[in-house]
């Protein structure tokens, strides 16, 4: 079997607070927008019988309070999901109603060493103070992480990072890891268990989320990770991924590949069982797993239904 880890990264989106929006819109737009969020998402997952991993920020709660951190976890928690430690950076030294004005560095690795752990035990606490079980998986905002995250997160007591993503490789995701590692590897005292990626041409590639691959690549890459005998699938998606930027619509083409991600994962699941990082499931580490090979036709016709994405979906109102 491939265990898959089905992730859902879920935060506070800085373009909501920038806009100077009440707390309460913030969280609409962000967390449940257009009746796609992370509500429609667990109840889709209950009706496949799927479990996921909700990377959660409480970050927000820098300027907000720890109410906002429970008002996120509350649904996920409820629901028998699972949540790990998710974090942006720059809520920290933000000033509610300022527009955005003030902030923290964007990314985690414009942070030494000390910095970073600093901000990563923060977030930890508020965390637990929002009802969860302590951490042992983390993913950077923006998969921004490097080695000192890693040791940051060891010293920490965390034992898995998914941060690494080749596709954003050496910039913000700047692990000391070749771009095409995908399977789960021991590095710097954790596990890391990459993203998953495909090439969508020769030598460039492009990571498994929902957003960046069409229904056909997102089956091609479960049979050929099946097929392969693959480590791990790891695939990302976000609570407001579904909705269209503004927070105010569905976007129908990623609520389709949602649903048809949740059913080929059904389907599949004797094969590529999803899996939660608190059921440490065994893993084979170090594995020399490969993305799937490019096909022209196939890159193409995801093109055109990206277009249609963002000329037609992303207008809905």
């Amino acid at each position: 079997m491939t265990p898959v880890f089905l992730t859902v990264d879920t935060e506070l989106m800085w373009r909501h607070h920038a806009a100077r929006r009440p707390l309460d819109e913030q969280v609409a737009r962000s967390i449940d927008p257009a009746g796609v969020g992370i509500g429609y998402q667990l109840d889709m997952l209950a009706r496949h019988d799927l479990k996921a991993c909700f990377f959660v920020d409480p970050m927000p709660a820098a300027i907000h309070g720890p109410d906002v951190v429970k008002r996120i976890v509350a649904p996920i928690l409820a629901a028998g999901q699972e949540v790990q430690l998710h974090l942006h950076p720059n809520w920290a030294g933000a000033v509610a109603g300022d527009g955005g004005a003030a902030h923290g560095v964007f990314e985690l690795v414009d942070l030494n060493r000390a910095g970073q752990q600093a901000l990563l035990a923060q977030a930890i606490d508020w965390l637990v103070a929002a009802g969860c079980e302590r951490p042992i998986a983390f993913r950077a905002g923006s998969y921004a992480a490097n080695d000192d995250t890693i040791d940051a997160l060891v010293a920490l007591g965390l034992d898995y990072d998914s941060s690494h993503n080749g596709s954003a490789h050496p910039w913000p995701s700047g692990l000391s890891l070749p771009a095409d590692s995908i399977a789960p590897m021991l590095h710097r005292g954790l596990i890391e268990c990459p993203v998953t990626l495909i090439e969508e041409a020769p030598g460039r590639l492009r990571h498994f989320q929902i957003c960046a691959l069409s229904t056909v690549e997102m089956r091609d890459a479960l049979d050929h990770a099946a097929r392969h005998d693959h480590a791990a699938v790891t695939i990302v998606s976000h609570g407001f991924e579904l909705a269209t930027r503004a927070g105010t619509a569905p976007n129908a083409v990623h609520v389709r590949r949602f649903e048809a991600l949740c059913a080929m994962l059904a389907e599949r699941r004797l094969a590529l069982p999803t899996c939660w990082y608190r059921d440490r499931p065994a893993l084979v580490l170090g594995q020399a797993d490969r993305p799937l090979p490019p096909r022209r036709t196939r890159t193409a016709m995801r093109r055109v239904e990206q277009l249609w994405s963002n000329l037609v979906a992303e207008r809905a109102r």
